[in-house]
């Protein structure tokens, strides 16, 4: 399978395509600026671009089966990611589907009678309120789309580096919780699931959310 995955460089999309490539896909890597590509493993193809324009984001696409978008905006431009999701979906041809790796800000939290990770006054710090109001209007945005074939990812409430263990549990629109009432997944473990995803799809313009 050919999958450009936008926003390569980051601590997600690095992930992302180290497990396709291990899976044999061919990859493309797809940043901003040429000092991202030493982020990049050294198999994969790579295309600097700005995917903010659909011109550039037009040529990405060409010739791929799948796009996962893994980008996350600047820190005080939170608002871009909407629009960087807007071009993504507005730039995917009619056979090709969709990945985001999207946020946690959606997701009920278990016995708290509909509050939400974004909605609950004591969950969020402050310092990650901007990004989670911006993950939900992108969920949003996808909700609204009806003919690019996406499927959106929220992580669990804890999502960083850790151990690729293959073993973890999917749900729909609750967090996904441990026994100890902890919601967390490895970038290694999300990797994972999304590639699963991409190789059986199931969740064709669904969302879903992946814990231990």
């Amino acid at each position: 399978m050919k999958i450009a995955i936008l926003g390569a460089a980051g601590d997600v999309g690095t992930r992302i395509m180290s497990e396709a490539l291990a899976r044999g896909h061919h990859v493309t890597g797809v940043v901003r600026t040429e000092n991202q590509l030493n982020k990049l493993p050294a198999e994969a193809s790579y295309r600097v671009a700005d995917i903010s324009d659909p011109r550039q984001l037009a040529q990405v696409v060409e010739g791929q089966d799948l796009l996962i978008s893994a980008v996350r905006p600047p820190e005080g431009q939170e608002e871009l990611l909407v629009t960087l999701t807007d071009v993504i979906l507005e730039s995917a041809l009619a056979e090709q589907r969709v990945l985001l790796v999207g946020g946690a800000a959606r997701l009920l939290i278990p016995g708290r009678n509909g509050e939400t990770v974004l909605t609950a006054p004591d969950f969020l710090p402050a310092t990650a309120l901007e990004i989670a109001k911006a993950c939900q209007a992108q969920y949003e945005r996808c909700l609204a789309e009806t003919r690019t074939a996406w499927t959106y990812f929220s992580p669990a409430a804890m999502l960083s580096p850790g151990e690729r263990t293959g073993t973890f549990r999917l749900g729909s629109d609750t967090l996904v919780t441990d026994n100890d009432g902890a919601s967390r997944i490895s970038m290694e473990d999300f990797a994972v699931a999304m590639l699963n995803e991409a190789e059986t799809p199931i969740h064709i313009q669904q969302a879903l959310t992946v814990g231990y």
